[in-house]
């Protein structure tokens, strides 16, 4: 598949997205969080505040949120979390995608459908596609 294949594609987010989602409250540790994604292989936990998702920690987020301003592993996602979500919908193509993931420089979108979140697609989805 080449570059121009891949923007013309009729690939949707919804082929290739993942739907399992990992979510958290707002009070869950940071510690808690990094374990969960270590034992799932994961890269990215959605967070709930006040019964809706409302945001996402990621890998990215333990370096240039925690780690580079000291916090303890006992700090709340709440208080490191991405917010509010970047979406896309479920039924976009999948260049609309790599196009959302790079004008808003993230590397995982949360995929809505009527507004509720069902899953995430991430860059590396995109690569995995691309490279097929």
């Amino acid at each position: 598949m080449s570059r121009q294949d891949f923007d013309s594609s009729s690939i949707l987010v919804q082929d290739i997205m993942t739907k399992a989602i990992i979510s958290v409250n707002t009070q869950t540790t940071v510690f808690q969080v990094a374990k969960m994604m270590e034992q799932g292989g994961i890269g990215a936990v959605l967070v709930k505040k006040d019964g809706n998702l409302s945001g996402i920690v990621t890998d990215r987020d333990y370096a240039t949120k925690i780690m580079a301003n000291n916090l303890s592993s006992d700090t709340s996602v709440g208080k490191i979390m991405s917010s509010p979500l970047i979406t896309i919908n479920y039924d976009e193509s999948i260049s609309a995608a790599a196009e959302r993931m790079t004008s808003k420089k993230i590397r995982k979108l949360a995929v809505t459908n009527d507004g509720n979140i069902i899953g995430l697609i991430t860059s590396t989805d995109l690569v995995t596609q691309l490279a097929k």
